[in-house]
């Protein structure tokens, strides 16, 4: 908040949330970066996503971008060159 004059900036952030349901190993499994958060799937779910989100950052620093610089076109033509 600007003291000064009282307005609240507004922060816009982009971010990737992952949720796996099928754990049944008796672990909460948690991963979190700088524009990502994944929780939860079993051991091998999880890691498919960790790799899926490791896959998807490179494909936007191959671009020169941010998460947050890309357009929904962008990001499905990424996630559907991921597939």
């Amino acid at each position: 908040m600007d003291r000064t004059t009282g307005t609240v900036e507004r922060v816009r952030k982009a971010g990737i949330i992952g949720i796996g349901f099928d754990s049944g190993d008796g672990h909460t499994h948690i991963t979190r970066g700088d524009d990502f958060f994944l929780l939860g799937g079993s051991e091998a779910t999880h890691e498919l996503m960790r790799a899926k989100v490791a896959q998807f950052e490179q494909a936007i620093a191959d671009r020169g971008r941010t998460l947050y610089d890309l357009t929904l076109d962008e990001i499905d033509e990424i996630a559907a060159q991921l597939d």
